[in-house]
């Protein structure tokens, strides 16, 4: 039997069909998601909503046509928001995760986002500022993610399905009684469970999942932390209770349990900007434009894992405080070298994540993201600063699978999601 899972990112959408008895994938297909809308403001960040839907049908089209699928998953970048009418058609584009309108002034020198008490780039202070506006489209009925709205769309439905962890993504949202607590009336019913949508070309649509869960259920075999280091970095773990700290956040997951998120606004990023430095001198000495520096770097990082530099890779601040930034310290005439300050990056990013961890000790983590994917000295200084040894799923389409394993729970395959997460291959 196979599984097909679909992740809609910012930037590229994913599909996997996935062998529901082994766990391996027998085909991935991508595509890059090209549909950002150019705006006049620089602070709004908007893509296509229906080029999105017709690039994640033809990668779900092409991979039905390999096999016979019993069920789809579906994964999706958490807070946007996208407003449908009463057929279940966008009438708006996909407001992203990145959009900033929630940070401009509102009123009493707060902005929109902190009259809500949440965050820019959230859906629903996103539609607070909409609404504040005159920006909601008159025909709209419903708001909901790019994800639910492909499950709709496939199943020709009008009527969005939410579940919790893509509520919770929209902010202004109790995870205790996992209801929201504003109400713009326009959101969809919401879920707890993994629920069928309905049917397309005889596959059970499962509801969609939020991209962090997703990831998390496609890495993790168990109750490791995950470590996930792209542009941004993040540790992840289970709970059976909520946590409560400075840039951690409590997010939805299943059957009764948490999942404790910590996110950097950093984490790869940082190593790029390093990189950038290091090219831009080399552009200044020879007057001639850079290549890539990482092959370099890397050769740096073979023989050098250690040093008394530090450094903080807060450069893009952080989402309970933007204003804060990076720094190098300790720097002296014996360790101001580019192979010190490339280890004094690595270690700031994994030591962020390890301040935000909460979790006890620990045999394993798990790695995932292409920033410590192709950086095998930030998984060593990981295990360092862990004191644990590293897990790197097989699979680095982890979103997709876990959409896959979601969907195998969802219409009933497994009795659990604990159950079907055992299919997850390491390499």
């Amino acid at each position: 039997m196979y599984a097909v899972g679909i992740d809609i990112g910012t930037t590229g959408i994913c599909g996997i069909l996935m062998n529901s008895e082994t766990g391996e994938i027998e085909k991935t297909l991508s595509a890059d998601n090209d549909s950002f809308i150019k705006s006049d403001f620089s602070w709004e960040k908007i893509q296509d909503a229906d080029v999105i839907l017709g690039k994640a049908t033809d990668i779900l089209d092409a991979l039905l046509d390999i096999a016979e699928v019993k069920t789809i998953g579906i994964s999706n970048q958490m807070h946007g928001i996208v407003y449908t009418d009463s057929d279940g058609n966008a009438v708006s584009p996909l407001y992203i995760w990145q959009d900033e309108r929630g940070n401009l002034s509102y009123r009493d020198g707060e902005s929109y986002a902190q009259h809500l008490g949440s965050f820019a780039g959230y859906g629903l202070v996103t539609d607070f500022y909409n609404r504040e506006n005159g920006l909601v489209p008159k025909n709209a009925v419903y708001t909901c993610t790019i994800g639910d709205l492909f499950a709709m769309r496939l199943c020709s439905s009008a009527k969005p399905v939410m579940h919790i962890t893509n509520a919770a993504s929209f902010g202004c949202f109790d995870i205790f009684k996992n209801r929201f607590t504003i109400d713009n009336g326009m959101l969809p019913d919401v879920s707890e469970k993994f629920v069928s949508v309905g049917e397309y070309k005889g596959a059970q649509v499962i509801c969609a999942v939020g991209d962090n869960q997703a990831s998390f259920i496609g890495s993790v075999d168990g109750d490791m932390p995950l470590i996930n280091v792209g542009t941004g970095s993040q540790i992840s773990y289970l709970s059976s209770k909520a946590v409560s700290a400075e840039n951690i956040e409590t997010r939805p997951f299943c059957d009764g349990k948490y999942l404790i998120v910590g996110s950097s606004l950093c984490g790869g990023r940082a190593f790029a900007m390093l990189e950038r430095f290091f090219a831009s001198v080399v552009e200044m000495a020879t007057g001639d434009k850079c290549g890539s520096l990482y092959p370099q770097m890397d050769k740096l990082l073979a023989a050098k894992l250690s040093t008394d530099m530090k450094a903080d890779t807060r450069f893009c601040g952080t989402r309970a405080d933007p204003s804060v930034r990076g720094s190098f310290t300790n720097v002296s005439q014996d360790n101001f070298t580019a192979g010190d300050m490339t280890v004094a990056v690595l270690y700031a990013i994994a030591n962020e994540l390890h301040d935000m961890y909460s979790g006890g000790e620990t045999d394993y983590a798990v790695c995932s993201g292409n920033g410590i994917r192709k950086n095998p000295a930030l998984q060593r200084i990981a295990a360092q600063v862990f004191g644990a040894k590293i897990k790197i799923p097989l699979y680095k389409e982890e979103a997709a699978y876990g959409a896959a394993l979601t969907a195998l729970y969802g219409c009933g395959e497994f009795a659990s999601l604990d159950e079907a997460r055992k299919l997850i291959i390491y390499s």
